[in-house]
């Protein structure tokens, strides 16, 4: 496959396990190891950008598509420790490692999802649509009042993102939503995932309410 010169660079890189990062969403760290405390002042002297992977301890390896994280803001502790936060950016594919040490640095693309002249706009609608649905349940289920921030996407590929980017402990899941290079192919899974878990909340939430009738009839 051609690689365009003008996508490819090298980038520091950070695995971490259980973490997958997408753009636009926020990620914050703690930094204590040395070569990491050495990496961050790497890029602070630069253009303040490292690529997040998913590490796998079970096989010892990271994920080959991650996502570019910049930092924007950092706070030094003690013992050269630091607070760090940062913000997704572009995905990326890593083509080859430059260097291990002292902190890891690989030859990467950019990627995007493929352009699409379809009107993603209804699967997108659709899927916020169960994605209220299931905010509302976990609501009612937690005896909580939970909401979807103002500010949520309403564009199809943004939307894809925030989503994928805000399922927990399925980082499987997440790696194959971030690896997608098709909106509506990411939509589509999204839509079966917030279905089926809307699925498992609504049985609850009518086991729940049962029971409650059965503890205080009226």
């Amino acid at each position: 496959m051609a690689t365009d010169s003008l996508s490819v660079r090298e980038l520091p890189l950070f695995p971490l396990p259980e973490v997958v990062l997408f753009p636009g969403r926020l990620l914050p760290l703690h930094i204590f190891e040395y070569r990491y405390r050495i990496l961050i002042q790497t890029i602070l002297e630069s253009d303040r950008r490292f690529g997040v992977l998913l590490w796998d301890p079970a096989k010892d390896e990271a994920a080959t598509i991650g996502c570019c994280a910049e930092l924007i803001r950092h706070q030094r502790l003690p013992d050269d420790r630091m607070n760090v936060w940062t913000l997704g950016q572009q995905r990326f594919r890593v083509l080859d490692y430059v260097r291990e040490k002292p902190f890891r640095v690989g030859l990467v693309e950019w990627i995007e999802d493929e352009p699409t002249d379809e009107d993603l706009k209804p699967l997108a609608t659709e899927v916020n649509t169960v994605l209220q649905d299931v905010v509302q349940l976990s609501g009612k289920l937690s005896g909580q009042e939970i909401e979807l921030p103002d500010d949520l996407p309403d564009l199809p590929r943004e939307l894809s993102y925030w989503v994928a980017g805000h399922l927990y402990g399925v980082y499987e899941e997440q790696q194959s939503l971030l690896e997608m290079l098709n909106t509506r192919d990411r939509l589509d899974r999204e839509l079966e995932i917030l279905g089926s878990t809307r699925s498992h909340l609504a049985a609850r939430t009518v086991l729940k309410d049962t029971l409650n009738s059965f503890q205080n009839p009226s």
